[in-house]
């Protein structure tokens, strides 16, 4: 299984990941028939954590096309486990987390891919969740944001829990829209960043992500 300390930074399209991002995103178009709205609210340079709402597994599939940037992930550890999906996530830019600790490893990452002007794909929820209601987030998102000037992108995903449903083996054919809100400036100060600095901007971006996954939800399907 790929580790953390694996993960080499490229940030240019390889061959190799422009095969593996075709077909991911090429699957992902058949069965979900994919529809974005607000794509331009992805900073075309600059350091930007995409911070998409998570019900299905494959939500960061759609990640994928909503930017013509390359993206890298931070996924669970246990994906890296399954034959053939664990190397198609390497080639496509992700490193593995182990949830639940405090995974310094993957902090670290997740900082030098910001500190160099790219874009990663963070799930604020921490874990796939269920139901419209967006519960209180980890501060990890605020709290990377914060250390590297990252400007924070909240984006819903409707239809994805239809798609794969939790205990589902492989997806179903379902319509997905996807909804990309308006950046969000990270936390900021004069000196170190307070944790209530953190937790006032977490607040915000529960609420902004909650926004647009409400309106990726009530899209006609």
């Amino acid at each position: 299984m790929p580790e953390a300390k694996d993960f080499v930074l490229n940030p240019n399209k390889t061959l190799t990941y422009r095969i593996c991002a075709a077909i991911v995103s090429g699957l992902a178009k058949v069965l979900f028939r994919p529809s974005v709205e607000g794509a331009e609210n992805i900073p075309l340079s600059g350091p930007v954590l995409i911070a998409p709402i998570h019900r299905s597994n494959v939500d960061f599939a759609f990640s994928l096309f909503i930017s013509p940037r390359k993206v890298f992930f931070m996924a669970k550890e246990g994906v890296f486990q399954v034959p053939v999906l664990g190397w198609l996530l390497t080639r496509l830019g992700a490193f593995p987390v182990t949830r639940d600790t405090a995974d310094r490893e993957s902090l670290r990452l997740s900082e030098e891919v910001l500190r160099r002007g790219q874009a990663l794909v963070l799930f604020p929820e921490g874990t796939r969740r269920e139901g419209p209601t967006v519960e209180p987030l980890h501060d990890g998102a605020m709290f990377i944001a914060a250390r590297t000037g990252a400007m924070v992108v909240p984006v819903g995903v409707g239809g994805s829990e239809r798609a794969m449903p939790v205990g589902a083996k492989l997806p179903r054919f379902a319509k997905v829209h996807i909804v990309v809100g308006r950046p969000i400036s990270p936390p900021t100060s004069e000196g170190r960043v307070s944790r209530s600095a953190i937790a006032a901007k977490t607040e915000e971006l529960r609420r902004e992500l909650e926004d647009v996954y409400a309106q990726s939800r009530r899209r006609p399907t």
